[in-house]
């Protein structure tokens, strides 16, 4: 069993990551009709995918490489997932891998940016229900 002390540090260390995107995220949504809203959409997907990293790694479970929400999800133990329907694991992972390319893709409006931060504060409070108190305090 690794070191509760280095667990809880790398939780931590998740956790800030994840603080940063949706910081980032919220921010950049103030630029209103100028705002890069697939920037945006992409922080959201970050901080939904560091959260539920950091959460895999309090329950010691490992995890690939990836940016895909489903897979990531698939990994979390069923009574500790945050609500997600599968539209909106769908739409997070195309956020963090799609949309931040150059491509065909239809332009994400601010209403939906708006959404997408609205939808990763909601996954961000319910891993942080979870997560170990001491994982919590954010560093600089």
């Amino acid at each position: 069993m690794p070191d509760r002390n280095k667990v809880l540090t790398v939780i931590s260390e998740w956790v800030i990551k994840a603080e940063n995107d949706l910081t980032t995220a919220a921010h950049t949504l103030k630029l209103g009709e100028d705002c890069p809203t697939d920037t945006v959409c992409f922080h959201a997907q970050q901080c939904v995918e560091k959260y539920l990293k950091a959460l895999l790694v309090w329950k010691q479970a490992p995890f690939p490489k990836t940016h895909d929400i489903g897979v990531i999800i698939a990994l979390v133990p069923v009574e500790l997932r945050p609500d997600l329907t599968p539209e909106e694991v769908r739409r997070l992972t195309k956020y963090g891998t799609v949309i931040r390319y150059p491509g065909d893709d239809e332009p994400i409006s601010l209403t939906a940016a708006r959404r997408a931060v609205k939808l990763a504060r909601r996954v961000r409070g319910a891993v942080r229900r979870l997560l170990p108190k001491g994982s919590l305090l954010r560093r600089r």
